[in-house]
């Protein structure tokens, strides 16, 4: 839908508001609301529709001062009607994270909170240490994020000596397993001497770990050992009891003095500045400690934290929402302790509770035991919320020095960063590392493969590969001079080029010659003492290696040298790798990738039988007589 840029917001056209809300069924479901722009800029659910949405817009409602701005803008409302309650929480989530609205409490994705994954979607299930949450398919599940990165990954290679699991990645042999299996510690995955059946009932009682269920894994395990035991199989029972062992060695976390220990509950709680709210949930089961995990929620328009207790309540829901969406039914707890009142606790309490299959409270302890808990869970979250500020605070300082180093008009929002690498001119390439905020943004990174035909094994020219690299970087602008260079956030504020003045000098030429250099600010940082070189300067600026703003721009340039040797060496690996392939008549590109995904090795593919090179997609009999020839000439 288009709605014109003068349509007034309903606040101030009264008959146009009440024609709308009396169209709002009293149904459950999802309302979002829209601005002049016709942007979303707040999605919201209710079990009755029209009720809530009205109450928006009622004299006698005190709204919090950041929901009344945000009805101020509402020009337009829609709604989504559902089934269900637990349609309608779902629906919310999915349509939150599509459209980002600025008045919805928004989840940062914190890169520092790590995740453990378990590709259930596979037939033999993959556990994993990961920081980013992509489900690629429903069938995968994410635990966490945790707080502790250490303890999650001791947690994990406990877990892998206690159960019997898949050790590597790749298979180290290909016609028998390698010697983790001879030890008991791997089931033989690779060699496919375990059925997928019985493999994923190992990997589940190691999800039981993560789901918090230690003490249920170690009486079915007990139970086990008995039975065993009875049978007179002692090895198998002897198993038993060390696995029950292990258990107990990793579930020996601090006892939380609570007076019901049988009870399975949730605390979480928060503690917010101007811009960022760090939220912790306890994971509490019979009493222990189980997991800590850590979110963080942007608050843009938080003006005092300590009065907005509506927004708070708010932050909690959105959390609590997000993580419970995706927990198994024996993850629900039956009680969770909440901070502040949430401003919808029945949506959330009904679908927990018809998906757990029983009763689940959701409380704001006020006194005694459980108010404790709850500050407990607080002072964690301040702790948390300090060193997120001593870690802006820092980066903040580093950003305004170099803004004085380089003379800047304003902080440098965006900067880039330029690499290359290569062997004597062999798989040249080169790196676009980008920083925002002094931070990396590693979806902005870039890499370049250097096409200059000058450019060959034994002869390379770093002048020449970096303006080709820049001037493809900002041909798009050349091309296109009506395309708007400021405000764009592709625009950097900065770019830094690895090296001294002969390749500024480089980058320069090129710049002038796209007529972009007027409109860019441009330096390199030599590695040998760190010097910043400025164009058209012959001495670098007077600085000292150790200062904030000097620090930034290494912590840049390392990065733009990692993430241009790492791809180097992919190049370089891959080229060794297609080497001999490359020799046999008929075998492209494509083809050689079918070949090496499926035998991993051109070792593999030299011992492959025709019969067994004709297995994979794209290798004919013919085409696998061939391979299978020039590997055995007669």
């Amino acid at each position: 839908m288009t709605t014109s840029a003068q349509t007034l917001p309903l606040i101030k056209d009264p008959q146009r508001l009440e024609n709308r809300l009396a169209e709002i069924p009293p149904e459950p479901g999802v309302y979002l609301m829209r601005d002049g722009s016709d942007r979303i800029i707040y999605v919201g659910k209710s079990r009755k529709l029209r009720s809530r949405v009205r109450s928006y817009f009622r004299e006698s409602q005190k709204l919090t001062e950041r929901i009344a701005t945000m009805v101020r803008q509402v020009t337009e409302i829609e709604f989504i009607v559902t089934d269900t309650e637990a349609e309608a929480l779902a629906l919310e989530a999915n349509l939150i994270k599509q459209h980002l609205p600025y008045f919805n409490v928004l989840l940062k994705d914190d890169k520092k909170y790590p995740y453990v994954c378990i590709t259930w979607s596979e037939d033999y299930p993959r556990i994993y240490i990961t920081r980013k949450r992509q489900l690629s398919n429903q069938k995968d599940k994410y635990y966490g994020p945790y707080t502790d990165s250490h303890l999650l990954r001791e947690i994990l290679r406990l877990c892998k000596q206690i159960f019997p699991l898949r050790q590597r990645p790749q298979p180290l042999f290909k016609d028998r397993p390698c010697l983790n299996f001879d030890l008991g510690r791997c089931p033989g995955v690779c060699q496919s001497l375990i059925s997928p059946e019985e493999y994923r009932k190992i990997v589940q009682k190691v999800a039981m770990v993560f789901q918090g269920r230690s003490s249920e894994l170690i009486d079915i395990l007990t139970e086990q050992m008995h039975k065993q035991a009875e049978l007179l199989n002692f090895e198998a029972a002897a198993r038993f009891r060390d696995q029950i062992n292990g258990l107990k060695s990793l579930s020996a976390e601090q006892k939380v003095s609570l007076p019901d220990d049988t009870v399975s509950r949730d605390a979480i709680a928060l503690a917010a500045d101007a811009q960022h709210a760090c939220i912790q949930l306890f994971q509490i089961r019979a009493g222990k400690l189980v997991g800590r995990l850590a979110f963080v929620a942007e608050v843009p328009t938080l003006s005092s934290p300590s009065k907005e207790g509506g927004l708070m309540g708010a932050i909690l829901q959105r959390v609590l929402e997000e993580h419970y969406q995706t927990a198994e039914a024996v993850e629900i707890p039956t009680e969770i302790l909440v901070q502040y009142e949430l401003p919808e606790p029945e949506i959330l309490a009904d679908v927990l509770t018809q998906r757990k299959g029983r009763k689940v409270t959701i409380l704001a302890p006020q006194r005694q035991t459980k108010a404790e808990l709850i500050e407990m869970v607080e002072r964690n979250a301040q702790y948390e919320l300090q060193r997120m500020q001593k870690l802006s605070d820092r980066n903040q300082q580093a950003m305004e020095d170099l803004a004085a180093i380089l003379d800047l008009p304003e902080l440098p929002h965006r900067i880039e960063g330029y690499d290359i690498s290569h062997i004597q001119g062999a798989n040249a390439v080169a790196s676009q590392v980008v920083f925002i905020d002094g931070l990396p943004a590693k979806q902005h990174y870039r890499h370049y493969k250097i096409k200059n035909p000058t450019v060959t094994v034994g002869h390379s020219d770093d002048f020449a590969s970096l303006a080709e690299v820049i001037r493809r970087r900002f041909r798009k602008y050349a091309d296109a001079p009506q395309l708007q260079r400021t405000g764009n956030s592709d625009w950097p504020d900065l770019i830094m080029i690895d090296g001294g003045k002969g390749q500024l000098s480089s980058v320069v030429a090129v710049l002038q010659e796209m007529n972009l250099l007027e409109d860019l600010r441009v330096i390199s940082l030599a590695k040998k003492r760190e010097e910043i070189f400025l164009p058209g300067e012959s001495k670098p600026l007077t600085t000292d290696a150790e200062q904030p703003g000097v620090q930034l721009l290494r912590r840049l340039r390392d990065e733009a040298h990692r993430f241009a040797v790492s791809f180097h060496r992919q190049q370089r690996s891959d080229k060794l790798r297609r080497s001999r392939l490359d020799e046999i008549p008929g075998l492209g590109h494509h083809r050689q990738k079918q070949l090496l995904g499926h035998f991993r090795s051109v070792d593999y593919i030299r011992q492959a039988t025709p019969t067994q090179l004709a297995e994979v997609p794209g290798i004919g009999p013919r085409l696998a007589q061939e391979i299978y020839d020039y590997f055995h000439p007669s």
